[in-house]
């Protein structure tokens, strides 16, 4: 099957998915209504997925549970908005992209394909990285949008250490992609290859 084919499906599959949750202030029965439209769009897209093959076919079905997903936090976040609710909207999309990335790398092999896998890893920590730095500052803001100037402070200081917690995680992922790409060398150029990602992201 072709990729033109692939990307067909997936495209379908998400916009099918958009339309389930388009709607906004969703009311109870709106929000049942989404959920079983969610149910039978889900049902459809593994379908749809059936008319592939091997990778091609694990990878349309990772997109089509992945959308599911996304839509059902989305769906959560519109039937009752807070921010732990669109935090969840933020973590389900990581997790999709993840694993239609994940499943990708399958189409290569050796250190080429450990790259990939290291590198869908690490755009994974970086969005849930950025995800989290989101919910902390959100929060924080919200405490200090009710409080006083010292509340306000608080908050800046919650935000920069959130950013400095994302900044390092976003740093050992890089590093660990960094450190797998020099399985690719031998001996000396190996060991000169990991001595500079070491120095690169300030690892010991």
């Amino acid at each position: 099957m072709n990729k033109f084919k692939i990307n067909a499906v997936t495209v379908a599959v998400g916009l099918v998915f958009s339309a389930a949750v388009m709607a906004q202030n969703l009311s109870k029965e709106g929000y049942a209504a989404g959920k079983l439209d969610i149910a039978a769009t889900s049902k459809s897209a593994i379908a749809a997925c059936a008319t592939l093959s091997g990778n091609a076919k694990d990878i349309c079905r990772a997109g089509a549970n992945g959308t599911e997903n996304v839509a059902k936090a989305d769906l959560e976040a519109q039937y009752k908005p807070s921010n732990e609710n669109s935090y969840k909207v933020r973590i389900a999309r990581a997790d999709a992209d993840y694993s239609v990335a994940k499943e990708k790398c399958d189409d290569r092999a050796g250190n080429v394909k450990d790259v990939c896998v290291k590198e869908a890893k690490a755009a994974e920590v970086t969005a849930k990285a950025d995800a989290k730095t989101w919910m902390k500052t959100a929060a924080a803001n919200d405490r200090a949008a009710a409080t006083s100037t010292k509340a306000n402070n608080k908050a800046s200081d919650v935000s920069a250490e959130a950013r400095k917690d994302a900044a390092s995680d976003k740093r050992d992922a890089d590093y660990a992609v960094a450190k797998e790409k020099c399985d690719a060398f031998a001996s000396d150029a190996k060991s000169n290859c990991i001595n500079e990602a070491k120095a690169r992201f300030s690892k010991t």
